[in-house]
């Protein structure tokens, strides 16, 4: 596996324990419950390091594309930990590059990507990414 998938390309690993609804029939985490984990750790990083307002902010992110690619399963009940970087922060996107991690495993389970358009929440008209975000971003920018 490439190194660019290992815990230690990460700046910011986001801890979280699976629940039982995310196991499918087959008895892993479904698939789509990853990118609940994605957003979980892309937003509690805007919120708490950013201060991003999600709720009355002027400014909010709308997610424009998405992808995964799975290595390994994980399923309830383990312990992940979500691995967020950015790789390209422009003047109102930003593309983010995750990977889901068994605590203390160095390889990924799965790898994903999505991208943030910052817009103005009154018009839905894309916007520069406010100067608190943009600086816990860049934090993150690799």
């Amino acid at each position: 596996m490439s190194n660019k998938h290992q815990r230690s390309a990460y700046p910011h690993l986001h801890p979280i324990t699976t629940r039982w609804h995310d196991n499918d029939v087959y008895g892993h985490v479904n698939n789509v419950v990853y990118y609940n984990y994605f957003d979980s750790a892309v937003n509690s990083w805007l919120i708490e390091q950013g201060g991003l307002d999600i709720h009355q902010g002027e400014q909010i992110a709308f997610v424009v594309s998405s992808g995964c690619d799975y290595f390994a399963p994980i399923a309830f009940p383990e312990a992940i930990e979500i691995g967020v970087r950015v790789a390209k922060l422009g003047n109102s996107s930003v593309h983010y590059e995750l990977a889901v991690f068994k605590a203390g495993v160095e390889e990924a389970c799965a790898a994903g990507r999505f991208v943030h358009v910052f817009v103005e929440r009154a018009s839905n008209r894309s916007c520069a990414i406010p100067a608190g975000p943009r600086a816990a971003l860049e934090k993150l920018l690799v």
